[in-house]
């Protein structure tokens, strides 16, 4: 590739996220240097009346200390076809996605802070994202790297088994 970004056009997010991804991720604290990793699985599965709830669940990694972690989201059917309104568990908007051209990005506005994330669709088993978190307090960045978890298919029966 000449420098030149690909992405892979999505027609219908809600129907591409759908089922199970591993996941990992690393959050690096600009202004400390401090790392972060998660690692872990989300599911995106359907939600009564449409939609999708995505349930994430792993391990972060801070300062050497090991912890569970975990979070939900709700995908709805968006605005346009084949986009999501993406909502935190109690309903209240996090930000829209829409990946037609396979790129997206969206902001947050958190009190003081700003959240901008990067979406990016490689292929049909792999995206990603990018928060850059900005504010009085905060100066992160967030990168996660989802893969389509795909279960092996089982294996043949010997001969004469």
């Amino acid at each position: 590739m000449s420098g030149t970004a690909r992405y892979w056009p999505v027609p219908d997010v809600l129907a591409h996220l759908a089922g199970c991804w591993r996941v990992e991720r690393t959050v690096e604290d600009l202004a400390s240097g401090a790392l972060g990793r998660f690692e872990g699985t989300t599911s995106f599965s359907p939600l009564p009346g449409g939609g999708l709830l995505h349930e994430e669940a792993g391990s972060f990694t801070w300062q050497g200390v090991t912890r569970p972690a975990e979070r939900t989201l709700r995908f709805l059917p968006g605005a346009a076809p084949g986009t999501a309104d993406v909502r935190f568990a109690d309903g209240r908007p996090f930000h829209d996605l829409d990946l037609t051209s396979g790129r997206y990005v969206a902001d947050h506005p958190c009190s003081a802070d700003l959240y901008r994330g990067e979406f990016t669709v490689r292929d049909a088993d792999h995206w990603r994202t990018v928060w850059r978190v900005g504010g009085p307090a905060k100066d992160l960045v967030l990168t996660t790297d989802y893969t389509r978890d795909v279960p092996q298919a089982p294996a043949s029966p010997a001969p004469g088994a």
